[in-house]
């Protein structure tokens, strides 16, 4: 398999993971053997981790409070930051967790159902071990995820001047 189709099969799926083995086939001039046999191999190496889709909660009707929090560290000896990452990206609440540089150590990315389950998680974790401070943010309004535009675009909202 050539790293170009790896990265082409890859850049596709990116953009849009419902496409199936036969239209990427047909998109690259690729047989659909050569696409299948590529993409179950990127599996089973673990660079295509996951499929999904992007939702706009908002617009759903389901309310959902997004967070940030940034985490202030002691490292472990031996084990640096990746220990104590671990522990915090086994909470399911925890939708990302990021090795930051800056003043902060830890970036945490939380997904939940309301603003007390999220005063809940930081209560978890600022008695973890290691933990020196954290800094909670909550999300207002998601403009843009995964590189999709999820505010509704702007109508012109100009009078009509006619002459």
């Amino acid at each position: 398999m050539s790293e170009q189709l790896q990265h082409e099969i890859l850049s596709l799926l990116e953009e849009d993971s419902r496409l199936d083995q036969e239209q990427i086939a047909h998109m690259l001039g690729e047989s659909k053997e050569n696409v299948a046999q590529t993409i179950q191999e990127l599996q089973e190496k673990g660079v295509i981790v996951k499929y999904g889709a992007v939702i706009n909660w908002q617009k759903s009707g389901k309310q959902r409070v997004s967070a940030l929090i940034d985490v202030k560290v002691t490292p472990q000896r031996g084990y640096g930051f990746d220990a104590l990452a671990k522990r915090i990206y086994l909470f399911p609440e925890v939708r990302s967790v990021y090795l930051m540089s800056g003043a902060y150590d830890l970036s945490v990315a939380l997904e939940v159902d309301s603003m007390e389950a999220v005063g809940r998680f930081v209560e978890k974790l600022a008695t973890l071990d290691s933990v020196v401070a954290t800094t909670t943010h909550f999300v207002l309004k998601k403009y843009k995820e995964d590189g999709v535009i999820l505010d509704d675009p702007e109508t012109d909202q100009r009078l009509v001047i006619s002459p």
